[in-house]
């Protein structure tokens, strides 16, 4: 088997080496990441400078890697439009990025961005999270990607779709078991910080704070909340069918 590993982190960021370390004991691994970190780039894509590609040194047979001077979306999209045409993974993991990746997270999240990318390309694709923002141990997490890896590969992932996992902060014997869930509803509270630069122009600073918001049971973040690692099927088609046939009758 051969795994592309990627994220928004950049690579070196602990989560993604905390992956290679663990899936290398069941499959080929390339990796191709940003060279710095590149957190809420969502789907972005570069378009207006050139994208510098870079071998990255890491000391194992089995791993190989390449830097990326761009957005997770842009290290999918290189590694299976230029470096690995001939030799295209089988599956492709995101993460695994320091912070949950939950509700509507997913939209701005540049970690869920690179496996959607991957599964427009149609290859199974899964974005791997652990809920902490502070120095922790990725290795539970690691161990649930391996897990869900295995079982993806066996049983067969639909067509344009993808896993969002989030894995909560815990050790591995008091982790709950996984949970398939829906998105939540997350929103946040933003604070714009009014500054001047020594030039006297003006810029903001945002920043700001989860507000908490109820969730269904069956949410990913009730899950998490709950020592439940999430695991959350999602694809790309946003159509609101609901009120496709209301908005025919506007007659717009």
């Amino acid at each position: 088997m051969h795994i592309l590993l990627t994220n928004d982190d950049g690579i070196l960021a602990p989560g993604i080496r905390a992956l290679w370390q663990e899936l290398a004991q069941i499959a080929r691994i390339t990796v191709v990441a940003p060279d710095s970190e590149k957190s809420a780039s969502s789907q972005a894509i570069t378009v207006h400078h050139p994208i510098w590609v870079d071998k990255h040194p890491i000391d194992s047979q089995n791993i190989s890697a390449w830097r990326v001077g761009g957005t997770p979306t842009d290290c999918v999209k290189v590694a299976l439009e230029s470096l690995l045409t001939h030799d295209l993974p089988d599956v492709i993991v995101s993460g695994i990025n320091q912070g949950s990746n939950l509700g509507t997270d997913v939209l701005y999240s540049g970690t869920v961005s690179a496996a959607i990318e991957g599964a427009l390309h149609g290859l199974p694709a899964i974005a791997m999270s652990l809920d902490s923002w502070q120095a922790c141990d990725f290795s539970p997490a690691a161990k649930a990607a391996r897990r869900i890896v295995e079982t993806m590969v066996d049983k067969k992932l639909p067509p344009n779709t993808l896993l969002n996992v989030n894995v909560p902060a815990l050790p591995e014997n008091q982790l709950k078991d996984l949970m398939i869930t829906k998105l939540g509803v997350r929103s946040y509270e933003n604070t714009f910080e009014r500054r001047l630069d020594p030039r006297g122009r003006t810029y903001y600073w945002m920043s700001g704070h989860v507000s908490e918001t109820e969730n269904d049971p069956d949410s990913d973040i009730t899950a998490v909340k709950n020592g439940k690692i999430s695991v959350t099927p999602i694809h790309f088609d946003l159509t609101n069918y609901g009120i496709m046939k209301l908005l025919e009758k506007w007659e717009l």
